[in-house]
């Protein structure tokens, strides 16, 4: 079960929502902070007990503003979480250069550290270099607020969308959870359209919207596991292959991304499906030391024959 937020967090979030949205009603305010209207109240009151002036005024024109000249509380940060924020920011975004948003986020913050502190984080971010990962896929900050946004608030969103063929769609979804996996960043969500749980990838959205209908996850979701269990289903491409092995020697070789995994007495099946049947045999397939044989699929049987073809090639007779 997740840790239950602090009520400080809370009115910490509260001060960053009326400061960036002044006029936010106390419904809307419940909606971000993901609480009731009366726990939002609350979080306000504890900001003017607090001495942050925090005004109200009803009518259309109203809602909660912050005097003139507030600011959010200064962060402080130790030597070693400096650097972990350095390093961690390098390792996730190493191709960022000067006019980089998160480049430029990351030089604010060395400058505000204290002296001693900021010259070993301005150290190590001068002269550490990350070679950045070919399959990464970053998406565009807005629209991951954005969803972020609705998660918090567990508001339905329509998502304009842009598959891997170029074609566009709108999907009416409940977003559960954002997951980062191996670079590429995902949405964990239930589709409307397809009456399931699917997976979208953060990168390839052009827009985000929110609704007004709410919705309620899962009880006791864990994002990252669903998250594995789902990559391998609802694509376009169908696949099944079957392994010369137990289930129990061929399973650690099989990411949750390419299918599940059936026992068949002494052999195991693998039934999934993948929208690259190209990768799915050079990536994947190929990396399983066990022998296999595609039974399902022709898109996957014509892929694996021309790896084989270009295998056999390579060690021929000249």
């Amino acid at each position: 079960m997740p840790s239950e937020i602090s009520p400080t967090a809370r009115a910490l979030r509260t001060l960053e929502v009326l400061q960036t949205r002044p006029g936010t009603t106390a419904n809307e305010l419940a909606d971000r902070l993901g609480v009731t209207e009366r726990a939002a109240r609350r979080y306000v009151e504890i900001l003017r007990e607090a001495g942050i002036p925090v005004s109200s005024a009803r009518g259309p024109h109203g809602g909660y503003r912050l005097g003139r000249g507030t600011r959010l509380p200064p962060v402080s940060f130790t030597q070693t979480e400096a650097l972990g924020l350095v390093m961690a920011v390098l390792d996730g975004h190493p191709d960022a250069e000067g006019d980089d948003l998160v480049d430029t986020a990351l030089g604010k913050v060395i400058r505000a550290l204290p002296e001693d502190v900021g010259r070993q984080a301005a150290a190590l971010r001068e002269h550490a270099s990350a070679a950045p990962d070919r399959f990464a896929a970053r998406p565009d900050t807005a629209i991951t607020s954005d969803l972020v946004a609705a998660i918090a608030a567990r508001r339905r969103v329509l998502v304009t969308y842009r598959g891997e063929s170029g074609s566009e769609w709108v999907a009416e979804v409940d977003p559960w959870a954002v997951v980062v996996r191996y670079g590429r960043w995902y949405l964990l969500c239930h589709s409307h359209r397809a009456g399931a749980v699917r997976t979208y990838r953060v990168d390839r959205m052009l827009a985000v919207e929110q609704s007004d209908r709410r919705f309620e996850p899962p009880d006791g979701l864990d994002p990252v596991t669903a998250l594995e269990e789902h990559l391998g289903t609802g694509w376009q491409f169908t696949t099944r292959v079957v392994f010369d092995a137990p289930l129990a020697d061929v399973a650690p070789w099989v990411g949750a991304q390419m299918g599940r995994l059936e026992e068949a007495g002494d052999r195991c099946v693998l039934v999934g499906s993948t929208r690259n049947p190209q990768m799915y045999a050079q990536e994947w397939l190929a990396s399983v030391p066990f022998g296999f044989r595609v039974e399902g699929g022709p898109e996957l049987r014509a892929a694996v024959g021309v790896l084989a073809e270009r295998l056999a090639a390579a060690v021929a007779e000249p």
